[in-house]
């Protein structure tokens, strides 16, 4: 049995939790678009749920970074 050594996903952190915090502040920043684009109804319903897949992709992977870096890895199966 070889131990792979896995490189630690620094730069994956770093730039999803950059785009984490600037999608963020942009997000909140334009509240007045993004209400009247969110409450028009029609096709524009998919917005909302769209913004939502999006938020949870970025962070989502940035967290997943973090606990990698962290060590935090899930225990092993004795089988």
């Amino acid at each position: 049995m070889s131990s792979k050594t896995k490189r630690k996903p620094y730069l994956t952190a770093l730039l999803t939790g950059a785009v984490s915090i600037a999608s963020y502040i942009y997000f909140f920043t334009n509240l007045d678009v993004v209400t009247d684009y969110y409450t028009r109804g029609g096709y524009y319903a998919m917005f909302p749920i769209l913004t939502a897949f999006y938020f949870s992709f970025v962070h989502g992977t940035f967290a997943s970074s973090v606990i990698s870096i962290l060590g935090l890895e899930p225990a092993k199966s004795p089988h």
